[in-house]
């Protein structure tokens, strides 16, 4: 099982080893054991050969007629690898002849044709080794496949030794880190080494295996021709029936890309469009979840959504008034205030402004309102819009008539007093 922390990979069963060729029918100096050997390896193959000839490589599916998918085609494309840092360690030794280590190169091309590359998705790094360790590019390089795979083909050997312990220590120490690549441990991103060899470890490998498998890291072994079993055995990760092959030739190596394919492959189940969920459908390993449109509530059923009424309060973000309008909202203002260009907040209107009142002479604003009044020389009318010109006379009124009148019955009889006085006073002196 993976160590504590990784994510476990969902694999098919396979057998103890992937294993071709003589040696796989019996003794290797047996004719007929030979022969069966080489039979059994044929017909192993058989299924993985190329439907279309001249293509080696790379096994291709022809769709049924009508352009329709069959339920296992359907299955393949609904079919991709979850996110890994996957780190590829290849023997470059002398005992790898330059056209073999050709075979090891397309082989990763062919590896990385199957995966879902990319910065968010699988990462890959190469390392190339033999008495020396080469890493060839780290995982934070490249997130295209077409990148990746150019820097593949310029990859030279090193020739010379077979130190595995060490490269499985450098991928440890200078690889799985975050500065080259790797993600944190909280993205629970598993973190997986393919081991690709010909011979026998020069170094001790068992114990920085155990302690690279400690760190989380999962570790593939694949052996070729001479490669020593036990050596796959001791570094690979348990089970070991799922973590070690082997192929007799290098000639073969590539295809192992469908076995490899089959062990990363997590099933997409809402590209087969056989989920319920009524807006979105997002994979969860070999199942799903329902989730909703921004806007939008999962109901208690799981499956279908409700609009949210974006205008409760502390959903939305307006000044003064939130109107809903289908999962979303927008904002509107009092009246006497207009909508800001943040199209969220408001700021009063100037009601006295040119074309916004109806006075026909002068606009008083009140704040929010506004009232109407005259020039001088003019009264407003009753609609209290308008002004008509004030009419002056200059007839007496009919109390200041009054008044008047009042003057001069006094003044009369003041004079008929004083009349009389003088008389009074004449009449004595004679």
């Amino acid at each position: 099982m993976p160590p504590p922390g990784a994510i476990a990979v969902p694999r098919p069963l396979r057998p103890a080893a992937f294993k071709c060729g003589p040696a796989a029918g019996g003794a290797g100096d047996d004719t007929m054991g030979r022969a069966l050997g080489t039979l059994g390896c044929l017909l192993l193959l058989l299924p993985l050969l190329p439907a279309v000839p001249g293509s080696p490589h790379r096994l291709r599916r022809q769709p049924r007629p009508g352009g329709r998918l069959s339920g296992s085609q359907a299955a393949d494309t609904a079919c991709k690898n979850r996110p890994l840092d996957l780190v590829f360690i290849i023997d470059s030794s002398r005992s790898v002849r330059p056209e073999e280590f050709e075979k090891v190169k397309i082989f990763l091309s062919e590896m990385i044709d199957t995966l879902d590359i990319g910065e968010t998705t699988t990462r890959v790094a190469v390392m190339n080794y033999a008495s020396t360790v080469k890493v060839e590019f780290p995982l934070r390089t490249y997130f295209d496949k077409a990148s990746m795979k150019e820097a593949i083909s310029h990859i030279e050997p090193l020739s010379a030794g077979t130190m595995t312990g060490l490269a499985i220590q450098t991928a440890m120490e200078e690889v799985f880190t975050e500065e080259m690549g790797t993600r944190p441990a909280s993205f629970n991103i598993p973190k997986v080494v393919i081991v690709v060899t010909d011979g026998r470890p020069q170094d001790q490998v068992q114990d920085v295996a155990a302690s690279a498998q400690t760190a989380g890291i999962e570790i593939y072994a694949v052996g070729v021709d001479r490669a020593d079993m036990q050596s796959l055995r001791t570094m690979a990760s348990e089970p070991l029936d799922e973590h070690v092959f082997y192929v007799e030739t290098y000639g073969v190596i590539e295809k192992l890309t469908s076995k490899f394919r089959e062990t990363f492959c997590a099933a997409n189940v809402c590209a087969l469009g056989t989920h319920d969920c009524e807006h979105v459908c997002v994979s969860n390993g070999e199942s799903y979840l329902c989730d909703c449109y921004e806007g939008y509530a999962l109901n208690s059923d799981k499956r279908t959504c409700s609009a949210v009424d974006m205008c409760e309060p502390g959903r939305h973000d307006c000044d003064q008034i939130c109107m809903s309008n289908n999962g979303s909202y927008v904002c509107e203002c009092y009246e006497g205030y207009t909508l800001n260009p943040d199209k969220k907040t408001c700021s009063a209107v100037d009601m006295c402004a040119p074309g916004r009142h109806d006075c026909e002479q002068v606009c008083l604003r009140d704040d929010l309102f506004y009232t109407c009044d005259c020039y001088q020389g003019y009264t407003l009318n009753p609609d209290k819009k308008t002004c008509s010109r004030a009419i002056t006379s200059s007839l007496i009124t009919t109390e200041e008539s009054c008044k008047c009148e009042a003057i001069a019955a006094l003044q009369d009889s003041v004079t008929s007093h004083l009349e009389a006085l003088s008389t009074k006073y004449i009449l004595f002196l004679t």
